[in-house]
């Protein structure tokens, strides 16, 4: 397959699972798709039963805080910090850019966009943290999407701290597996910080739709009353409240999709690719015939995700069985 259109490109550019619009441009590919381009645990946590009072009901509130405790034990929230679950942590970026007033938003680097597109704000670009001066809300993601890039947490406390009472938010979608320890969670500060967590990515429950913020009691309050009520169904909360507490299958999990990630990184450097970096869950590669290798995966029915920006870049997620690992490698080579 010849290499793709611009306009084909900026389509999968802005974030991935886009498999509607990669069978409409390549009908012919062959099936099933095997999807790259999203950075989800491929391996979900196993569904429990639902109970049926869950469909028919409203959620009781109760169950909702349960949830909640067992999010602020499982990312090791400390009081005074308030844990709010969304529907998914990109609800919580919409809300927060109405809710917080703004004339300039700061973004570290090249990153995760749905972030500087939630704002009406300014929104400038900076290199390092410590460019965030005159900014109102600055915005950090760690690890990084998609290079993987590790700002260490007593950094981001300072950062916090001197932007008080601005707002310092910090996305840590990515940080189970990888970054835990450089969380801003455990030592979040009185004011001037928020941290992002989701759910989906780590357990491979995406289309459940279940985030969570830590953040100050007075920012917690204002995000749980824009949210509204009722803003978890009720079986998200049934199985939130089953996986987050089960740390035999976290650090399985953990261990597992840590080798994996290596495996990966074995098979793109085999194939002429350079790894810049990444997480567990994907791994950012470069070679300068990029934007062709995407579209010849395309046309074998496997998506990644390219970079408007970075035409040399994919960035691969990870294979989710044998199969799909063995037509990576046959695409590849």
């Amino acid at each position: 397959m010849a290499r793709l259109p611009e306009a084909a490109l900026q389509a999968f550019a802005y974030h991935g699972g886009h498999l509607g619009a990669a069978r409409r441009l390549v009908p012919d590919a062959p099936e099933p798709w095997i999807d790259l381009s999203t950075g989800v645990n491929p391996h979900p946590y196993p569904l429990p039963e639902i109970a049926p009072e869950a469909w028919t009901r409203l959620p009781d509130p109760s169950a909702l805080a349960r949830l909640e405790a067992a999010a602020a034990a499982r990312y090791r929230a400390q009081p005074p910090a308030r844990v709010v679950a969304a529907p998914g942590s990109q609800t919580i970026i919409q809300a927060l850019a109405r809710l917080l007033p703004a004339r300039r938003v700061g973004v570290l680097g090249a990153t995760y966009p749905g972030h500087a597109r939630a704002w009406s704000a300014e929104v400038i670009r900076v290199d390092r943290i410590e460019d965030f001066g005159g900014c109102d809300v600055a915005v950090v993601v760690n690890p990084n999407n998609p290079d993987g890039r590790v700002v260490e947490s007593a950094a981001l406390s300072a950062l916090a701290r001197s932007m008080a009472p601005r707002v310092l938010i910090v996305d840590e979608a990515f940080a189970d597996f990888d970054a835990a320890d450089e969380s801003l969670a455990p030592d979040l500060p009185e004011r001037g910080a928020i941290v992002l967590r989701s759910f989906g990515k780590t357990y491979g429950l995406a289309g459940l739709r279940l985030g969570f913020a830590i953040a100050p009691p007075d920012l917690a309050g204002r995000l749980r009353v824009a949210l509204g009520p009722w803003a978890i169904s009720g079986p998200a909360i049934q199985v939130g409240l089953q996986a987050l507490p089960d740390d035999g299958w976290f650090e399985a999990m953990r261990a597992r999709v840590k080798a994996e990630a290596e495996r990966l990184d074995r098979l793109l450097m085999a194939t002429g690719w350079t790894v810049i970096g990444g997480t567990s869950l994907f791994r950012l590669a470069s070679r300068a015939d990029a934007a062709e290798r995407f579209a010849a995966l395309l046309g074998a029915g496997i998506l990644t995700r390219p970079f408007a920006e970075a035409p040399d870049r994919l960035r691969f997620g990870l294979p989710g069985d044998e199969a799909a690992w063995e037509r990576l490698a046959r695409a590849l080579a």
